[in-house]
């Protein structure tokens, strides 16, 4: 942002100090850095680890609440000490000093209003890591390319985040594609970023597939979960779920280990199906199949406590899951555009190539 003189940039910085002070009270930050001290004194406590269940799960909780608030840190006492440099600057310099002092506060109000997107992820699963899946629909080896297209640009997004990640279940498909993947995602605010991927994903394009090069719609859906802390009790019954053990089958080395121990579950008074193959180890996979079944069982009891909730408030608002969200148009033209939140970009290659963050913080401003 280009600031014209002195008398402006005195302005934006007070100004700026001002919004940073009351989203710092709005979001009860003063509440969150008590809460860190207490963990902090818990944990330096000689009898910590009496208790190793309740040690691990304070720890995980101190560890999410730094993370959320190292960046309000980061910039908080730059911001808070603007309006007193802008002034002892200008004095010094005076409209020399507006053109020294803009770059810095152009950063400033870039990174604040970054914070203020990433305050809209206050849910407390917002900050766990995620389970992303990826699953074709009708439309057999069209569909299927079409998910293995999007499963690429979700790895590329994941590197260009810094996000960890492993493939807990990769299962082939007929001739090309993949006809389902579930991805364990680990990172800053990873649930919270990815929740915005939630439906349907459409792409319009020349099929490869089609010796009379006609144009063809496939449809994708994309189901992201938080991955649930220990203490969460999600009462899942024996009898309610079918295991069935099988021999993976994905693309080698590339994405799973080869074992006879993959793990499929199905709930069944809901339908849900999870699997995991990644491991070598069926305890090992079975473990990581009942964390993805209680995710999606705890999601499902959270949109159903929200409808509940918007029936009773007379509120009628589309749920995201099962909807179509984004367009992906590669012919007769190159578009890629939201439905929700209207952004788009014609640089359909980036967004193949993981540039989905825009897309991600339009859909943050909504929340």
């Amino acid at each position: 942002m280009e600031v014209k003189n002195a008398k402006e940039l005195k302005r934006l910085s007070r100004e700026l100090q001002e919004n940073f002070l009351n989203r710092w009270k709005l979001l009860n930050l003063d509440k969150d850095q008590d809460q860190l001290r207490s963990f902090e004194e818990r944990i330096s406590d000689p009898g910590f680890w009496d208790n190793p269940d309740q040690a691990k799960s304070i720890s995980q909780k101190k560890t999410e609440l730094e993370r959320k608030l190292a960046p309000w840190y980061a910039i908080r006492q730059d911001v808070l000490d603007l309006p007193d440099l802008v002034e002892l600057t200008l004095e010094e310099k005076g409209e020399e000093g507006v053109e020294e002092l803009s770059s810095e506060y152009s950063r400033l109000k870039e990174e604040f209003e970054r914070l203020e997107l990433l305050g809209a992820l206050n849910e407390p699963e917002d900050m766990k890591p995620a389970f992303l899946n990826i699953h074709p629909g009708a439309g057999g080896t069209e569909s299927q390319d079409w998910a293995e297209m999007l499963f690429r640009m979700y790895l590329k997004y994941f590197d260009k985040k810094g996000y960890q990640y492993s493939v807990v279940d990769f299962q082939e498909g007929d001739g090309a594609g993949i006809k389902n993947a579930t991805i364990h995602v680990v990172g800053d605010f990873a649930y919270g970023f990815l929740k915005c991927e939630n439906g349907v994903h459409r792409l319009v394009r020349i099929s490869p597939f089609d010796a009379n090069k006609r144009r063809h719609t496939s449809f994708v859906s994309v189901h992201v979960s938080p991955e649930l802390d220990d203490d969460i009790d999600i009462k899942i019954e024996e009898k309610d779920v079918r295991v069935d053990v099988y021999r993976s089958s994905g693309a080698g080395g590339q994405h799973v280990n080869t074992t006879d121990s993959a793990v499929r579950m199905t709930h069944i008074p809901t339908g849900i199906v999870v699997a995991c193959q990644n491991e070598r180890s069926q305890i090992k996979n079975r473990d990581t199949a009942m964390k993805m079944l209680k995710a999606r069982l705890y999601e499902l009891e959270q949109e159903r406590l929200k409808e509940d909730l918007e029936k009773k408030s007379g509120e009628k608002k589309d749920i995201a899951w099962g909807n179509q969200i984004r367009s992906y148009v590669f012919h007769p033209y190159n578009m890629v555009k939201d439905h929700r939140t209207d952004y788009e970009t014609g640089n359909v290659q980036a967004v193949m190539d993981g540039e989905i963050e825009p897309f991600i913080m339009a859909s943050l401003k909504t929340l």
